[in-house]
């Protein structure tokens, strides 16, 4: 691929009948940019991440910044000043305290609370290395992101502290910091919450020594008060930020090496494409988890605009999102297929849509069709399905709010940000066509932390290969068309699993779906679909007939395994690497 970036086109159009890289080089698509908005960012306005935070609080000081929302109702809340003096504390505390160097390795391990932003933005003001770790992970799973990463520090949730006997003596872990969901809450709110966690039994006793990391603070708050101060100029945008680990779907995590240009670049060029559309009350639902990159960025965005956040700490059941829409007017929603549908089957959130939700944000995997369908019926506006990863920070395009919407596109690029679709020998595909999407642009991560070799692999020349089947159309809009390692092949035929889950989600007897091929002895491989019902008489050949009004017959299911769950990830992508090694045992072929 060439070295050199593509040449802009203002408002230009491609020229589709071209089968080189000049209709996707011409950027169509930004003929649907706001009127406001920049086709390339020349001037990101921060020295790092940790100014954006700085700045924004001396803007909005008093306003909420963020609110942690129970189940029960039960609210805590940091305005922008608190953050900002909080995160400048465990910023002292890090780097005076502990000594820990510009680059050292910090990890977190809960789910969302108030606890997280301070984390997150204390850390980046320090100049060390955030790890962001999933509370549910399994021990050797904690252990690999751990000692892959060389963390010096762990954030835990005092509700998983159990997990740390068995894995501190394999890591170079030297402080752990246990924290709780209600920390920071006012203080009788505080004490009722952790009165709750006790009867129920839900926080273990800690079996290794470890500190708070509320104490933690007022100790960094100590550092300032005699003199230390912190360099806000030592880190620079090439500096790494965080290594977030991939969700594991298709194979072992990596460590992506996101750096304060990725987030900052990312932060101003969503603004750049949404500021445009923000209604004066930026209240967002954070339901999905802030150690995933989606919901991390999308907290950052907000925060820079003085956005108000409301963290769900867990959304299953999806009835915990209930108090949230009930106390608060949320107008901004980012969240996944599962969670989306998930709602639209309660039935206190159809009878009682909020009316106050202008902008609805489909990321993280695929939007289902019938699911947005459902949900426009419902609440009264699409989803503006996006499209993002790991390690473009994450993201890359997204359907413009005003732009003509296309039903099952991922939208369309970001400022700066260039995207072409090719083949296996990395050459130019036929507009409408489909093949490997890859992309350049600013928010791509500076590679896989001690991974050379899949750092190489995975960018060539400055073009990140996503692993992603997609294809343009003639407007400059993409679509996904499903992962390249998902992809089943049924006698010579491509058979795209994404394509078939759609299918099925569109019988009403469906709840979840998820879809993969299995080794087959006559065509190669087979489509198996699991699913979960919402009718408990459906049966496999309802869903066969159902699929044959949408898929050749190639495509349609040859084997359906009903179950009462699939395995999902922590923001409800169907993990298919784990139903493929479940069926290939059952096949006696693991």
């Amino acid at each position: 691929m060439a070295d050199t970036a593509p040449e802009q086109a203002v408002g230009g159009t491609a020229n589709v009948s071209s089968t080189g890289f000049e209709a996707y080089d011409a950027r169509p698509w930004l003929k649907y940019y706001p009127p406001d908005a920049k086709p390339d960012l020349e001037d990101l306005g921060y020295r790092n991440f940790g100014e954006i935070i700085s700045k924004a609080s001396l803007k909005y000081t008093k306003q909420p910044a963020f609110t942690t929302c129970l189940p029960t109702g039960t609210t805590g809340t940091l305005t922008y000043t608190e953050v900002d003096r909080l995160s400048d504390q465990w910023a002292a505390y890090l780097r005076f305290f502990l000594g820990l160097k510009q680059g050292d390795r910090v990890a977190i391990q809960s789910p969302n609370c108030l606890a997280y932003p301070i984390f997150l933005y204390g850390a980046a003001k320090a100049g060390c290395v955030i790890v962001n770790i999933n509370p549910l992970y399994t021990v050797p799973e904690i252990e690999h992101a751990l000692n892959d990463s060389g963390a010096r520090v762990l954030v835990m949730i005092d509700m998983f502290a159990d997990k740390l006997a068995a894995v501190l003596p394999k890591s170079k872990v030297e402080t752990v910091l246990l924290t709780s969901v209600a920390d920071f809450f006012p203080t009788a709110r505080k004490l009722l919450v952790k009165t709750v966690q006790r009867l129920k039994k839900m926080v273990p006793k800690c079996p290794v020594k470890a500190g708070q990391f509320v104490e933690a603070l007022e100790i960094g708050a100590k550092q300032l008060a005699n003199g230390r101060q912190l360099e806000r100029d030592a880190v620079g945008l090439d500096d790494v930020i965080a290594l977030q680990y991939t969700g594991g779907t298709t194979g072992p995590s990596k460590g992506a090496m996101l750096t304060h240009r990725n987030l900052v670049s990312n932060i101003a060029q969503s603004a750049n494409n949404l500021e445009h559309y923000l209604p004066d009350k930026r209240t967002a639902l954070t339901a999905l988890p802030m150690y995933h990159i989606f919901a991390m960025g999308v907290s950052g965005i907000f925060y820079s605009v003085g956005g108000h956040n409301i963290l769900i700490p867990s959304p299953r059941p999806v009835a915990n999102l209930k108090p949230a829409f009930e106390k608060f007017d949320i107008n901004f929603f980012p969240a996944v297929n599962t969670l989306f549908n998930g709602l639209l089957n309660e039935e206190w959130f159809k009878q009682d849509p909020p009316r106050g939700l202008t902008i609805s944000i489909g990321g993280g995997m695929a939007v289902q069709d019938a699911v947005a369908e459902r949900w426009r019926e419902v609440v009264g506006h699409p989803i503006y399905q996006a499209y993002g990863l790991t390690e473009t920070s994450p993201g890359v395009t997204t359907m413009p709010i005003d732009g003509p919407y296309k039903l099952g596109s991922i939208g369309i690029p970001y400022a700066s940000t260039h995207a072409r679709i090719v083949d296996d020998e990395g050459n130019p595909v036929p507009v409408g066509e489909p093949g490997e999407l890859v992309v350049k642009g600013p928010q791509v991560m500076k590679g896989y932390w001690n991974r050379p070799d899949a750092t190489a692999e995975a960018i060539e020349d400055g073009w990140f290969h996503t692993g992603d089947i997609a294809k343009m159309d003639e407007d400059g809009f993409f679509y996904i068309v499903d992962r390249k390692k998902d992809m089943v092949i049924v006698s010579g035929f491509n058979v795209y699993p994404n394509e078939v889950e759609d299918a099925i989600a569109r019988h009403p007897g469906v709840r979840e779906v998820g879809v993969i091929g299995v080794p087959d002895d006559e065509t190669g491989e087979a489509v198996r679909a699991y699913i979960v019902k919402s009718d408990p008489s459906l049966t496999e050949e309802q869903i066969r007939e159902h699929c044959k009004q949408y898929l050749t017959n190639y495509k349609v299911p040859k084997q359906i395994v009903f179950r009462d769950e699939i395995p999902l990830t922590p923001v409800g992508k169907v993990l298919r690497k784990d139903l493929r090694a479940e069926a290939l045992r059952e096949l006696g072929r693991a």
